[in-house]
């Protein structure tokens, strides 16, 4: 399988998301001299991102979608990124070391990304000359994205409003060791803490006294105990609620001699089914209110994706179960209190039946920024989502 050359193709290129053209282009040209028949296509995305997308069609049959995507939760300028890894030294590149591949943006990505693009290869060359439609969507902006941020359009978005949809989807994602068929949903919270303009030199007269930063302390316990009471209230089922304060922001760099007029949370919220970014935002409101200083404080949500599950009998799910028992020896064991969230979610919401399974990264100890993968285990995962592919197709059990 032409795992390892297709991964060199992907670590080649940074992708950070919506910026994911470049990348895309080159693996078009890449794919495309080696499977024409594939009809390999950069389909752009926004301004500066793109997706890649190759159809495999023989006769009258269901759609069903391999789906990865292109770019990568850092950046890859060290940096830029250097806030969140506390490294702005280069990283290293891509490198393969025996049976194992080392690089930037391996597990979150570009891993699961190669071994799709084997897998569907080896699937359309099985099913040449029968009755299938198998599309490869490598999608732009693929990874979460504060919407209080900046927006980026949404590759899968953009794919499902171009193209017919598919009847089922496999997330060539790293995960759990099994077959996911339920995942979280994915909210984002936005704390703001105003006062006064008070250049230090007046901290006495600020309000609140001492000026915002001094009270982040007491806002951030606040906050830590409004988590527990949350995570409380949502045991742990298929899927499992989390929370993490993920950014600070406030005051200038260059002046600190000028208190912050304006403190501002980020928070990341793994949602499961049911909650509403309203009532998450007013439950935190009302806790940080009590708050008796003279701090103005205002709390937003937006619940980007919705926590979905596909019905475990649905053909996809048994054709996955089926082929990992051929590939391991053993049915997929059972996946509970799972926290991950990815595009699965957005193809369940459109009522496209998807499972999710992938291989596993690891960090590498000389540099976390580094995953760790073993070749081993992306061939496996390749045969794995040829293998699903080829039994949906064959079944006749499907339906339109």
């Amino acid at each position: 399988m032409d795992v390892l050359p297709a991964l060199e193709v992907l670590a080649g290129t940074a992708s950070p998301r919506g910026h994911e053209l470049a990348l895309a282009t080159r693996l078009a040209a890449w794919a495309g001299a080696r499977w024409p028949e594939l009809g390999w296509t950069v389909d752009p995305v926004g301004a500066d991102g793109a997706n890649l997308v190759a159809v495999s069609a023989s006769g009258d049959a269901p759609g069903l979608l391999l789906y990865s995507h292109l770019d990568t939760s850092l950046s890859g300028d060290p940096v830029v990124d250097s806030p969140v890894t506390g490294r702005s030294v280069p990283v290293a590149p891509f490198s393969v070391a025996g049976e194992v591949v080392s690089g930037f943006g391996l597990g979150v990505a570009k891993g699961p990304a190669a071994a799709a693009i084997a897998g569907f290869v080896a699937a359309a060359s099985a099913l040449r000359g029968s009755p299938h439609r198998l599309t490869l969507l490598l999608a732009s902006a693929g990874t979460h994205w504060s919407p209080f941020d900046r927006v980026v359009p949404s590759g899968v978005s953009q794919f499902l409003a171009r193209h017919p949809k598919p009847a089922a989807a496999i997330v060539a994602k790293g995960g759990p060791p099994g077959i996911l068929i339920a995942e979280p949903g994915a909210m984002f919270v936005r704390v703001r803490l105003d006062a006064a303009f008070t250049p230090v030199l007046a901290r006495d007269a600020a309000e609140p006294p001492g000026g915002l930063i001094t009270h982040l302390r007491t806002v951030l316990g606040l906050i830590e105990d409004w988590r527990a009471e949350h995570l409380a209230a949502r045991p742990p089922d298929a899927v499992a609620a989390e929370v993490g304060i993920g950014s600070v922001r406030g005051g200038l760099p260059g002046k600190p001699d000028l208190l912050p007029g304006m403190v501002e949370l980020q928070l990341y919220v793994v949602t499961v089914p049911g909650d509403d970014p309203a009532a998450v935002a007013a439950d935190l409101s009302a806790r940080l209110g009590a708050h008796g200083d003279a701090l103005l404080v205002r709390v937003d949500a937006a619940l980007v994706h919705a926590a979905a599950a596909t019905d475990p009998g649905a053909p996809i799910v048994g054709h996955a179960n089926a082929a990992w028992t051929a590939a391991f020896g053993a049915p997929p064991p059972p996946v509970t209190g799972w926290k991950g969230s990815t595009d699965g979610v957005v193809l369940r919401a459109h009522g496209i039946d998807t499972v999710r399974t992938g291989p596993r990264a690891r960090p590498d100890p000389g540099d976390p920024r580094r995953d760790l993968i073993d070749v081993a285990a992306l061939v496996r995962f390749a045969t794995l989502y040829a293998d699903i592919a080829a039994r949906y197709a064959r079944s006749g059990e499907v339906a339109s």
